[in-house]
């Protein structure tokens, strides 16, 4: 259900239930928790890109499983599936892409929507589902896409439950770029792979940085990036960035 591959510093994260859009089963949650751990703690994983086989990007949660009377109850599937996946997105020092390549629901947009950069094809497309049974945005829903779109926009999208194309979501600032559909792979692996081969500290602490903005003011966060700053300046790729700038070579980071 879920493919990984370590390609050149590149953590591949391959969603791969296609008969069901993807959506999320128990089983297929806790594998791609299993495989975000390893691209924490695996150095060789200089950055991490998410995508998925077919046509879909994921349809969210097998509604299957979540009506089964012998299945995991919502309580169950927020706390154990979703919650955990969207911390450790946002808790892995390293950049993670999302490349979306068709529709995202429910979930599916939300944990697209938590990654550090998100691109689509432009074919693709981003719902919040779940008012149209009955449920509310989970997944982080609430918080990250308020922050992207602002308030009016995201409760009309969350209530509404209407379809976003690529181009709107990169013209509200949902997502960073759409790609035509025909490069879209091609323009998503250099995005990421440019990523891997930065120096993956700094990307890192920048990452802390702005996770931390969220709830900081002003003054928090000017000290928290003066303390920073000043690892980053004490790094291996910083000394490496600067010699190669004086020397006018291209800089061969370590991520150190």
């Amino acid at each position: 259900m879920i493919q990984y591959e370590l390609i050149e510093g590149v953590g591949k994260i391959t969603l791969n239930r296609p008969e069901k859009y993807h959506s999320f089963v128990r089983e297929m949650a806790l594998q791609l928790q299993e495989v975000l751990v390893n691209c924490k703690e695996d150095k060789a994983v200089r950055a991490i890109l998410i995508t998925a086989t077919g046509k879909a990007f994921c349809a969210g949660q097998d509604l299957g499983e979540a009506t089964d009377p012998n299945g995991p109850k919502l309580t169950q599937i927020v706390q154990e599936h979703y919650n955990p996946i969207i911390r450790k997105i946002r808790n892995i020092e390293k950049p993670v892409v999302a490349a979306v390549n068709g529709v995202a629901a429910g979930a599916g947009a939300s944990i697209a929507l938590a990654c550090d950069i998100v691109v689509a094809c432009e074919s693709a497309s981003f719902i919040q589902a779940f008012s149209k049974i009955g449920l509310i945005p989970d997944s982080g829903g609430t918080y990250f896409l308020p922050r992207l779109v602002g308030i009016q926009k995201a409760a009309a999208l969350m209530m509404t439950a209407e379809p976003v194309s690529a181009k709107d979501a990169v013209d509200m600032g949902m997502i960073y770029k759409a790609f035509s559909d025909d490069s879209f792979e091609q323009e998503s692996w250099k995005l990421v792979s440019k990523l891997a081969a930065m120096p993956t500290k700094g990307l890192g602490l920048t990452k802390r940085l702005l996770n931390a903005s969220y709830n900081n003011d002003l003054e928090q966060q000017l000290t928290m990036e003066d303390k920073y700053q000043t690892i980053a300046g004490n790094s291996y790729d910083f000394k490496e960035g600067v010699e190669a700038f004086l020397e006018k070579r291209k800089p061969t980071f370590k991520g150190e």
